[in-house]
């Protein structure tokens, strides 16, 4: 069994949710998170929000699932990802877990 975690901007919500149906991920929760990044070593004439500290809407997304279908979900999202022309990413983590009950 294996931890399935994605987090992902709020605009590629139908998105995810579409890759863990395709995946065969039945069971999930999400929540909304507030996604930050710090641009302080970024040019600020190359940083398109103007300030050094950035602030998303993002979603977590998590879920109990087999390897074959956490496979699944990662391929999907690295594809999804060659195509996208914005810097943000579908992001996936995948755990072992030794113990559940």
């Amino acid at each position: 069994m294996k931890l399935l975690i994605i987090t992902a901007i709020k605009v590629f919500e139908k998105e995810v949710k579409q890759m863990l149906k395709k995946s065969g991920v039945k069971v999930f929760s999400y929540t909304d998170i507030n996604g930050f990044r710090d641009a302080t070593e970024q040019a600020v004439e190359s940083n398109w929000f103007g300030s050094e500290m950035n602030e998303n809407e993002s979603l977590m997304f998590y879920s109990f699932a087999d390897q074959e279908k956490t496979d699944l979900l990662f391929k999907y999202a690295n594809e999804f990802n060659e195509t996208q022309k914005t810097l943000s990413k579908i992001h996936v983590v995948i755990l072992n877990v030794e113990k559940s009950n």
